[in-house]
């Protein structure tokens, strides 16, 4: 191959790669609502659905939102959701519910607390242990050797002599 036609390779590649990477963050997140049954006639009240689901996490996938996952226990989750719309209940009265449930765990993003210092400190942590390993890495790798004594150098200046 020429290397002209690998430099056009290599960018339409690249061109490749950044369309695929531009429509992968263009599309909105995914939703699991499997089937229309599962939707709410009341567009106003899916809407709100959705918006509650996309706050409460998947308990089976854990790094979903309930919106986004298409367990069965997501499933029924969505299900709860919509059933407490249509019966009038609010957001907070169904949010509560959720959590009495199943613990503060089941919100992606969980109220502060004495109970939640872990779940929002662990990436200050993970950061710290992080920092302190790359620090400890540095300070090992810098430690000079010890000075050569007397017989080293003279055998080492013997080494570079011979031919």
């Amino acid at each position: 191959m020429r290397p002209d036609r690998s430099r056009r390779a290599a960018g339409a590649a690249l061109v490749l790669m950044l369309v695929l990477a531009f429509a992968a963050l263009a599309a909105g997140p995914a939703r699991a609502v499997s089937s229309p049954d599962e939707m709410l006639p009341n567009r106003a009240q899916e809407l709100r659905a959705e918006a509650l689901g996309g706050q409460l996490r998947c308990l089976v996938c854990q790094n979903e939102s309930i919106e986004e996952s298409d367990a069965d226990l997501a499933r029924d989750l969505r299900r709860d959701i919509r059933r407490m719309i249509v019966e009038g209940k609010t957001d907070p009265q169904i949010i509560a519910w959720m959590t009495a449930r199943y613990g503060d765990f089941v919100r992606l993003r969980p109220p502060w607390k004495t109970s939640t210092i872990l779940l929002w400190g662990s990436p200050l942590i993970a950061l710290g242990v992080g920092a302190g390993a790359i620090l400890l890495a540095r300070r090992q790798r810098r430690a000079a050797a010890p000075p050569l004594s007397r017989d080293e150098e003279r055998r080492l200046a013997e080494l570079l002599r011979r031919p």
